[in-house]
């Protein structure tokens, strides 16, 4: 395993300098912020990533304001009352982007985080859950979303945390590229072995450095790959 240092030097080379690198790498951990979100806005933002997985980022982009209006801006209670008959319909609006089956996801999502924040004696709100997830196990919750959400396994559960300000690595192509060229990882890159790989490898790189887990990932992309300065 390269050590952070050089990872960081290589990517200062790619980049045109340590202070062009810093602010490409934005800023570090913002969990303590997400505490503050209401669930509402954890079921926008799932829903957002789960519509734009597979499909244009920008059209969704911009018909985000009728998806907002249509499902009460996420009002986890009324989404949770919407009987089949009206998703269907919902589904079916050209305002929207109609696809019934992620539409489904919806109802499904709400329902996780309900039952979440109503059986737990640690946390009040889906958002404190999310803000003290440990980053040192962030697979952790990354299968949480797979198991107990829909549609948020892949790399769609880890960009909605990400959007939320969750700190996070993405296994975009160049970060998986570079753990396959150094032979960290072999198989699938979403097996069990190749995802506690990575992670531990991203756990020994904060040890080495004062960056988050976000930044580290960024800084991995830029040190590999042909990509320019266009973050992952």
């Amino acid at each position: 395993m390269e050590s952070f240092q050089k990872i960081y030097h290589r990517a200062c080379d790619r980049k045109g300098g340590e202070s062009s690198l810093v602010i490409l790498l934005g800023e570090g951990n913002q969990d303590h912020l997400i505490k503050h979100l209401s669930d509402d806005r954890l079921l926008s933002a799932f829903t957002k990533k789960i519509f734009q997985s597979g499909f244009v980022w920008r059209v969704v982009e911009n018909k985000w304001s009728n998806f907002e209006e249509s499902f009460f801006k996420f009002d986890i209670e009324k989404i949770l009352m919407m009987p089949e008959e009206m998703l269907e319909r919902k589904a079916a609006d050209p305002k929207i982007i109609r696809n019934f089956n992620k539409v489904k996801t919806i109802k499904a999502n709400a329902q996780m985080i309900f039952e979440e924040q109503n059986n737990s004696d640690e946390h009040k709100t889906f958002a404190e859950f999310i803000a003290t997830w440990p980053t040192n196990n962030i697979i952790g919750l990354w299968a949480y979303l797979k198991k107990h959400g829909q549609r948020l396994g892949g790399n769609t559960g880890p960009y909605a945390l990400r959007a939320l300000g969750k700190d996070t690595f993405i296994l975009s192509r160049d970060v998986e590229a570079y753990f396959r060229a150094h032979d960290i990882i072999s198989g699938g890159i979403q097996s069990k072995s190749s995802l506690n790989a990575i992670q531990q490898t991203f756990n020994q790189w904060q040890k080495e450095c004062n960056l988050s887990l976000s930044q580290i990932s960024r800084l991995v992309a830029f040190a590999t790959g042909d990509n320019s300065i266009q973050v992952e």
